[in-house]
């Protein structure tokens, strides 16, 4: 379910008014998110708890949602799983715990990427216009990428390990398409942060190892292997050479399979 559509300009910019529906009963948050929304020109709906939040998700039809977890009356993982039931519309969480324990629970239930508070209201936007890009953004052309038992089809955003469909969210969608696309190679933390999310915040490469430990679920052990560099980042771990020739991607690029490191 979404609003209003916008296109991308060449420089990838949004041109056409978005909406966002900002849901949180602290009014000081909302008025700080709504400031730097509407600078980016932007549309912004708010909610103060989860009653008024679907009721305002289904009246405003938004392209996206920015929602607490701790709310009064339904919670932030309620009018998460409710949204993710009437349809895609992507939703950014505001978790205000140190800990990975909402963040994970939020993406589990549906929720394409998750802040911490306090944050960084640049970083917020810099979340949400990465979200919104990649909704608009279409996958026209792109070949059906394969490593070993793993297929990604990204014109039907669609991954499968031996036929299993894998039911990524959008943002785990993204990061496993990265890494697919070159088996073999590490990517940095940073680089992810930057190509996937679309933000260079150093601060923020914890999302993407939450992101990494969902992936490692999903793939299980039919899939391809996800393995950590220390210190560094991760890489999709291509199968050993068969026949004198790589299982790599549809593309038929050789990569070379090295020599594993230990799993943090």
């Amino acid at each position: 379910m979404h609003g209003a559509s916008g296109r991308l300009t060449s420089k990838g910019i949004l041109d056409g008014v978005k909406t966002v529906l900002v849901v949180d009963d602290e009014r000081n948050i909302v008025d700080l998110v709504r400031l730097y929304l509407e600078k980016e020109g932007m549309r912004v709906v708010a909610a103060g708890d989860g009653r008024q939040a679907l009721d305002a998700h289904a009246r405003h039809a938004p392209d996206l949602v920015v929602l607490d977890v701790m709310l009064p009356g339904i919670d932030g993982f309620e009018v998460c799983r409710e949204i993710r039931r009437r349809g895609t519309t992507p939703i950014l969480m505001l978790t205000a715990r140190s800990d990975d324990v909402d963040a994970t629970v939020g993406l589990e239930l549906g929720a394409d990427d998750y802040v911490t508070k306090p944050f960084n209201p640049r970083l917020l936007v810099a979340r949400v216009r990465a979200i919104l890009r990649r909704s608009d953004a279409t996958a026209s052309g792109d070949a059906v990428v394969g490593v070993g038992s793993l297929r990604i089809d990204p014109r039907r955003r669609l991954a499968e390990v031996d036929g299993r469909d894998l039911s990524l969210r959008p943002r785990e969608f993204d990061l496993l398409l990265a890494l697919a696309r070159d088996p073999g190679i590490v990517h940095t933390r940073e680089a992810l942060l930057e190509n996937v999310w679309g933000t260079d915040f150093p601060g923020e490469t914890r999302t993407v190892d939450v992101h990494i430990a969902e992936l490692r679920k999903k793939l299980g052990h039919d899939g391809p292997r996800l393995e950590t560099m220390r210190g560094i980042g991760y890489r999709l771990v291509p199968p050993p050479r068969d026949d004198g020739g790589p299982d790599g991607t549809a593309a038929g690029r050789a990569h070379d399979a090295t020599p594993r490191a230990p799993e943090s």
